[in-house]
């Protein structure tokens, strides 16, 4: 069970895959069932990502699975677009962000906040190329190893 001010799940391949611009709390909108699934700490945002549409923004392609003790007729669809809460200048700056220069929306990590209300981390991101991938992950090995070393002579 997931208690307060814990992380539901996270997008990892989202901090590979873009360069993390500018990070953003928004509140999402969920059913009941969702909502337990999520306290179950039952979701995934890979391959999801957040679409500034008509002065909403919307997290599509989010998986949140069926609560199995739920009725035939109040169950979610799991992979159902799901509107997030951010305030309307936001929406405008992060639209202008993606139409004109090109950026992506990518949710990060899916939260309960200290009131117990879910919120998403989303942030404004840009594509990295294929070197710059290398360089992360040649950075992120030579962190590793440099850490043996000093537990090794520490």
């Amino acid at each position: 069970m997931i208690s307060v001010n814990q992380t539901v799940t996270e997008n990892r391949r989202a901090r590979f895959d873009y360069l993390i611009e500018e990070k953003l709390t928004a509140g999402i909108v969920l059913t009941g069932t969702e909502v337990k699934m999520l306290r179950l700490g039952q979701c995934s945002l890979n391959e999801s990502y957040v679409s500034p549409e008509d002065n909403e923004v919307w997290l599509i392609n989010s998986y949140i699975p069926e609560y199995p003790q739920a009725g035939k007729h109040l169950q979610h669809e799991p992979k159902r677009r799901r509107k997030l809460l951010v305030h309307r200048k936001e929406i405008g700056r992060l639209a202008g962000a993606v139409t004109r220069e090109g950026r992506t929306i990518v949710p990060l990590r899916l939260f309960f906040d200290s009131k117990g209300i879910a919120r998403v981390e989303i942030a404004l991101a840009k594509g990295k190329k294929l070197y710059d991938k290398r360089e992360t992950e040649k950075n992120r090995d030579w962190d590793r190893q440099r850490g043996r070393i000093l537990r090794e002579k520490g």
